[in-house]
């Protein structure tokens, strides 16, 4: 069972590196549609991924819908600030593509449209217009993993005398 993350558009390096971490730390498959904001080969994805990336299951697709294309029948959810139902709503399946949208403006509204029964929001105060991508992509991703077991993942660990001071 993995999960996958699918960035529409990422226009921060560093975004999409910390996502790649995480996607390498959780068996997540990452799913980059272009145009990209940056090169793959910046200094800055390399340094928010650290010794990650080369780990790091990646495809990159063209457009939309070249994704659509390549993933018939995906069950996608879309993460946005215009969704009616929170995150924690939803019962997300194994496998399912968890879709976030460039950070300057998110999904396209077209896009949305044809996807509001699996439309997501992450709740939040006030006027705030929206978390920082590669947060938001971590609190959607470790809801899906928790509500699924953590299926495959270190659930404890072994402490020494050096972790608590």
């Amino acid at each position: 069972m993995a999960f996958n993350i699918v960035l529409l558009e990422p226009e921060i390096p560093a975004n999409t590196g910390n996502i790649g971490r995480t996607c390498v730390a959780t068996g997540t498959r990452l799913h980059l549609i272009e145009p990209l904001g940056f090169r793959l080969g910046e200094k800055d994805i390399k340094r928010a991924g650290m010794d990650y990336w080369p780990q790091l299951d990646v495809t990159i697709y063209s457009n939309y819908e070249d994704f659509l294309g390549r993933n018939p029948g995906a069950k996608l959810y879309m993460a946005t600030t215009k969704a009616p139902k929170v995150y924690t709503e939803v019962q997300f399946e194994p496998d399912c593509y968890l879709m976030f949208g460039k950070e300057s403006a998110g999904i396209p509204e077209e896009i949305l449209l044809q996807n509001q029964d699996t439309a997501i929001r992450i709740p939040m105060l006030g006027d705030t217009r929206s978390l920082n991508l590669s947060n938001a992509a971590a609190v959607v991703l470790y809801e899906a993993l928790r509500q699924n077991g953590f299926a495959q993942m270190k659930l404890s660990g072994k402490l020494t005398k050096y972790d608590w001071k």
